[in-house]
């Protein structure tokens, strides 16, 4: 993995020296091992990179690289992990390389296919700007399902871009306008989702474009698609394959091993996060079967009830005989990461499982470069709670008078989500498939939020959603369409449950797990990689029918078949908690004089981006006890911690 930043102006443009020097240095951590710079055109056209060394390590592997004709110069994050079977169909064609780095073979992809036709069939994760010397064109790629990030800008005279946010702060003139749309959606989703982002003229490329601006262009052009995945989503499901169970199996554990053992290749040390569940164990059983010796494993677990999964991850480890390694983070561990958050995530961002996954990135970087990551596989195989009771939640409030609901919901609310909880406790709750215990205050109140939806799509959005209302909350605000609120660019989907996992796909899994995936390990100088996100993966899981992913009240039933072949299900099949951290007791408190200070009423009115009574009320709520408000009030504390940190910075 690797920074990048760049610019692109017109003819009559001057960019002062130093500029791409100071771009580059802002993504420092991404890229420890290396720095590069290119300029074109009199300086019009400049390309840095900042490279993690992860294949090819000689200088043949530096960055930004030519190809052999001088015609295309390239920054690139990321890997390609088939580049060793396209460099031999190239062998093939006559090239000749001078090291065994993936960016030559890409290089040498586009001269022989062209752009478009060489990255569809790249296998990998990527962000890269391409410049087209002959063509006098700059092309920004971004990966099949956005697993790498890359921002674009519109300046005075151009395009600025870069894999974060800070190096474009750095160009000459940036205003930094915060775009309270964006803010909006970030308190409706805790992430702000693609092509948005913070900044006023600034956006993320979606995952699987392209944008592709030429020399004489006065305004940016709209990015076009590569791959779909809304195609792929509905030509899957209009052609569901006709497998047996033990078919189905079989090509799901081929498929799995292939996007594996692709994914370990390295010329640095490799391993896993293990957390005991049944993604991450998937990976790493199939890594286990084709290493010669123990993979290097890597969890961490809390004190706190409700939140360890570390003595799950100790007994798969066992039971595998990987070499694992795990850290017990206590409350001071967390606390002392969540003044540097807005340094660590670049751009306000309110998943707060981002402190535990920046630990575990932590722990790993000081035995290992590369971690393979068990993501994607909820979204792919139905393992959320609303893909198991969603749907069948719907059937039944449709036929549900609407007052009955509103009084549903009200008699909910009116018991506390700790009450709930420790019913849960008494009561065996929380070993059923729902929820555990520790979490069933929260989900009864999101029930209590569902209820007065008047279809599938607004009860997905209830569920998709933290604040309910953030128009009302942010001064000026209000919500652009995103990929749930655009009815038109929906797929043709048999279902409501296939719906929801479209959704996911698009939205919940690129903005906030990949995004909080990408950052918190590349804070470390940590690469990533993501094998049940092999976008071959993906195609397969859109030909199976629903069945094989919700089978008997149960998500990820394939998965769980392809896993029961190396690891005994009793160590796996639990209920799902997710990677949470006890925020909410925090917040009351060693948190608390720290959110105070970036709750404080004047300071909410002064900045002006707030209504500070809904926060106000909210966070005395939180501080009562009898409402858990810990997922409202981060968001606004994320901001509000970024917001400050700029300002400072200024």
């Amino acid at each position: 993995m690797c920074g990048i930043a760049g610019f692109w102006s017109s003819r009559d443009a001057t960019i002062p020296a130093g500029v791409l020097e100071r771009m580059t240095a802002c993504v420092a951590h991404r890229g420890p091992d290396d720095d590069g710079h290119f300029r074109d055109e009199g300086g019009r056209v400049a390309l840095g990179h900042r490279r993690l060394s992860i294949v090819d390590l000689s200088p043949e592997g530096h960055q930004p690289m030519v190809s052999t004709s001088g015609r295309f110069v390239i920054v690139f994050n990321g890997e390609i992990y088939n580049y060793r079977r396209l460099a031999d169909e190239l062998r093939s064609l006559g090239v000749r390389f001078r090291g065994h780095s993936d960016t030559e073979v890409m290089l040498a992809a586009f001269e022989a296919r062209g752009l478009e036709a060489a990255v569809r069939r790249f296998v990998g994760i990527f962000a890269f700007a391409l410049w087209d010397k002959r063509e006098r064109t700059m092309h920004l790629v971004r990966d099949h399902l956005g697993v790498k990030p890359l921002y674009y800008g519109r300046t005075r005279n151009g395009l600025v871009f870069a894999s974060e946010l800070r190096p474009i702060e750095q160009f000459p003139g940036f205003e930094h306008r915060v775009d309270r749309r964006a803010l909006t959606l970030l308190l409706r989703h805790n992430c702000i989702p693609a092509p948005y982002s913070i900044y006023e003229q600034v956006w993320k490329l979606s995952p699987g474009h392209i944008l592709t601006i030429a020399d004489e262009a006065r305004e940016l052009p709209a990015s076009v698609p590569y791959w779909s995945a809304a195609l792929v989503a509905q030509e899957g499901q209009g052609n569901v394959l006709r497998l047996s169970d033990k078919q189905a199996t079989d090509a799901l554990d081929e498929l799995l091993r292939d996007a594996i053992a692709l994914e370990m290749v390295a010329d640095v040390p490799l391993g896993a996060f293990l957390s005991g569940g049944i993604d991450s164990s998937t990976v790493v059983a199939l890594m286990q079967a084709q290493s010669s010796r123990p993979v290097r494993t890597f969890s961490i677990g809390f004190s706190e009830d409700g939140y360890n999964e570390a003595h799950h991850a100790r007994a798969v480890a066992s039971h595998l005989g990987t070499e694992h390694t795990e850290l017990y983070v206590t409350p001071q561990h967390a606390l002392e990461i969540v003044p540097r958050l807005p340094q660590l995530f670049d751009e306000p961002f309110s998943d707060s499982s981002q402190i535990p996954t920046f630990l575990v990135s932590q722990m790993a970087r000081q035995h290992v470069t590369v971690a393979l990551s068990g993501d994607g596989g909820d979204e792919l195989f139905a393992g959320y709670n609303r893909h198991v009771h969603a749907e069948r939640m719907w059937k039944m409030l449709r036929h549900t008078p609407a007052n009955v609901r509103r009084f549903a919901s009200r008699a909910i609310r009116a018991v506390s989500p700790s009450a709930f909880s420790r019913g849960a406790q008494v009561t065996g709750m929380g070993t059923s498939r729902l929820a555990s215990a520790a979490h069933a205050g929260h989900y009864m109140h999101k029930l209590a939020d569902v209820l007065g939806a008047s279809g599938p799509g607004e009860l997905y959005f209830g569920l998709a959603s933290h604040w309910t209302d953030p128009s009302s909350v942010v001064l000026g605000g209000s919500e652009p369409p995103t990929r749930i609120t655009d009815r038109a660019s929906w797929p043709n989907l048999p279902g409501f449950t296939e719906q929801m996992l479209y959704f996911d796909l698009v939205t919940y899994l690129p903005d906030d797990i990949l995004t909080k995936v990408d950052r918190a390990s590349m804070a470390v100088g940590l690469e990533a990689r993501v094998p049940l996100l092999d976008h071959r993966v993906v195609k397969f899981a859109w030909t199976l029918p629903t069945s094989m992913k919700l089978r008997a009240g149960r998500g990820k039933w394939l998965l769980r078949e392809v896993l029961a072949r190396y690891v005994p299900p009793s160590l796996t099949d639990r209920p799902k908690s997710g990677f949470g951290i006890p925020l909410g007791p925090w917040l009351r408190g060693p948190l608390r004089d720290w959110a105070e200070s970036l709750l404080d009423e004047h300071t909410l009115a002064q900045e002006g981006f707030f209504d500070p009574a809904p926060i106000r009320r909210v966070w005395a709520e939180h501080l009562s006890g009898r409402l858990d408000r810990q997922f409202l009030i981060w968001d606004v504390l994320m901001f509000q911690a970024w917001h400050r940190a700029r300002r400072d910075a200024q």
